[in-house]
């Protein structure tokens, strides 16, 4: 389906409002242009003979068109504008809706704050054009059509030696149209990454203080800058160049109708009514071709800015509901990975991994940095896609279950959580349904990650709005919020990963005895750096190049000496260490 189109299903939800707007316009440019017509024959009639009569009549008649006029012009105004308006939230919606469904792997691919520019400054081009643009199109088209078939009735060898120089009018626009559109769209794509610095340095700024690169940054925002400024200079001296074109047209125009027209009403050709008339319909054009070429500007931007929205609206999720879906009631919670093999691009993470986690039971994974442990998680709610055949969730291939159903059973906890800028509740209630949860609720789930203490300290306790991020909390106290978050949901699989990384060993310890009563009732997979942390878990799976090296308890793991024995031993020495 063709851009075009496309907007067109947007424009015609509202398609009884827009032909009353449209209505207007037609009424008001009538009532307009009937202005300079009653001119004509006010003045021819007055000068045969003025009367009190004569002036009050056509006096009251002129000041009548302009209240209408304007009345009209209010309507179409306020009905279109307006309009645009409720396309506008139509718009935005859906493009949000549209980010909403994507898949992780298209932000890793895109820059935040170019899809922060399209949703914003390119949404507000593209209501431009489908508000005013619309709007001033019909009308100046009307405007042109109907003033022009009047000074062809007045006098038609001086309207049509008067649109002569009116004629080159549309090759102008024609020229500067492209020009413009193509100057914009590049000033587009500049704004976009201002916008992606920006975003980057707010989200770092903790970063960039640290590392003192507040100079590097700057010089770089404003190498970014210096060139928006450059582009939006290149349009502006086409717009310069464009309007003045278009006045010297008109101008070369007036010439020759004052010229031939004073000589055609000496010779008794026209009236002197009739010559004013003539002159006011000449410069009521002077506005369509003006107009004409700021709709084209509009309608040029506006279609570039919809061609970079189509662009997320109409991208295919990677990550979605199969055909053959498979309806479930309640997830038992049974995992299980058979021969997983994964990469992201040409890197290989997984290679042959196969598990068996039953329901209920809690499995722990351990292994060195960048051995793929977080990989393995994130492909059981489908964040990245695993092969058919892979992963499993009570039997059934995860990529046949529904995506809700799927990702509704998993409490998981990420290596860096994220926080809105809400309050502790809310931030705890996330992953309700709605983000509604009694205070109680909020209240057990903090209580048991170990987050109560902190947030009896809080000023305002529960309704503690965190920041940006979380950034007014400490990394462990956004770890156990977190931890409360998921489990708030009551999921029947919880996912811990390296989530307790940020406590200290006492804080840890109770935490973990906490969450022994809910991880016996649900299957938990935890992973972390800590010995501490996963000794107790039913089985733990040791990986090693995207491979099961070892699995086993904690025990046998230690009895067979093998990886996860040496990672045991060292721990214990940093542990005596730190204590001597």
């Amino acid at each position: 389906m063709s851009s075009r189109r496309r907007l067109l299903g947007y424009l015609a939800r509202y398609r009884r409002a827009l032909l009353a707007g449209l209505a207007c316009v037609v009424a008001a440019s009538a009532v307009t242009l009937a202005g300079p017509w009653v001119l004509k024959h006010a003045i021819d009639d007055l000068m045969t003979g003025v009367t009190a009569g004569k002036v009050r009549l056509y006096a009251a008649s002129l000041l009548a068109l302009a209240a209408v006029g304007g009345i009209f012009r209010f309507l179409m105004r306020r009905i279109i504008i307006g309009t645009s308006r409720d396309i506008e939230f139509d718009l935005r919606n859906d493009f949000f809706a549209a980010l909403q469904r994507l898949d992780v792997g298209y932000f890793h691919a895109r820059r935040t704050g170019d899809l922060m520019s399209r949703a914003t400054n390119d949404l507000g081009q593209v209501r431009q054009m489908i508000g005013p643009a619309v709007m001033y199109t019909l009308s100046t088209l009307l405007t042109f059509v109907i003033a022009t078939t009047l000074m062809l009735s007045i006098n038609a060898r001086l309207a049509l030696l008067s649109l002569i120089p009116l004629s080159l009018v549309s090759l102008v626009v024609y020229y500067f149209g492209r020009v413009i559109h193509r100057r914009f769209e590049t000033i587009q794509a500049q704004l976009s990454e201002i916008s992606a610095i920006a975003q980057e340095n707010l989200s770092g700024v903790r970063v960039v203080r640290a590392y003192g690169q507040e100079s590097f940054e700057l010089a770089r925002f404003r190498a970014a800058n210096t060139e928006y400024l450059r582009r939006n200079r290149r349009l502006i001296v086409v717009q310069g160049m464009y309007f003045p074109s278009m006045g010297l047209l008109m101008g070369v125009a007036m010439v020759l109708v004052l010229w031939l027209g004073s000589g055609d009403v000496a010779a008794g050709r026209m009236s002197i009514g009739s010559l004013v008339a003539f002159n006011a319909y000449l410069v009521m054009l002077s506005w369509p071709m003006i107009a004409f070429g700021w709709v084209t500007n509009l309608l040029q931007r506006g279609m570039a800015s919809w061609t970079r929205m189509l662009e997320v609206l109409d991208a295919v999720p990677a990550i979605a509901d199969q055909d053959d879906v498979v309806a479930v009631g309640e997830i038992r919670g049974d995992v299980e990975f058979r021969g997983l093999s994964f990469a992201h691009g040409e890197h290989h993470v997984l290679d042959n991994v196969s598990a068996m986690i039953p329901a209920g039971t809690t499995t722990a994974i351990v292994g060195a940095t960048g051995s793929g442990k977080s990989t393995l998680l994130h492909l059981l709610p489908r964040l990245y896609d695993p092969p058919p055949g892979t992963v499993f969730v009570d039997g059934i291939d995860v990529r046949r279950l529904p995506l809700a159903a799927l990702r509704g059973a998993i409490g998981f906890v990420p290596q860096e959580p994220f926080l809105f800028s809400a309050t502790i509740a809310d931030n705890i209630a996330f992953g309700a349904r709605g983000g509604q949860a009694s205070q109680g609720e909020v209240e057990d789930a903090a209580r048991v990650a170990r987050l109560d203490k902190d947030v009896a300290d809080f000023p305002r306790g529960y309704a503690t709005v965190v920041g940006e991020r979380g950034i007014t909390l400490s990394g462990g106290q956004k770890q156990r919020t977190a931890i409360a978050r998921a489990l708030l949901v009551n999921p029947r699989i919880l996912i811990l990963d390296d989530a307790l990384s940020a406590v200290d060993t006492y804080t840890e310890e109770e935490i973990l005895q906490r969450l022994g009563s809910v991880m016996r009732a649900r299957t938990s997979i935890i992973v972390s750096h800590r010995i501490s942390t996963v000794r107790n878990a039913d089985q733990i799976l040791v990986l090693e190049d995207g491979r099961i090296a070892e699995r086993g308890t904690h025990d046998t793991l230690v009895a067979h000496g093998g990886l996860y024995a040496d990672l045991y031993r060292k721990q214990l020495l940093e542990e005596e260490l730190a204590a001597s």
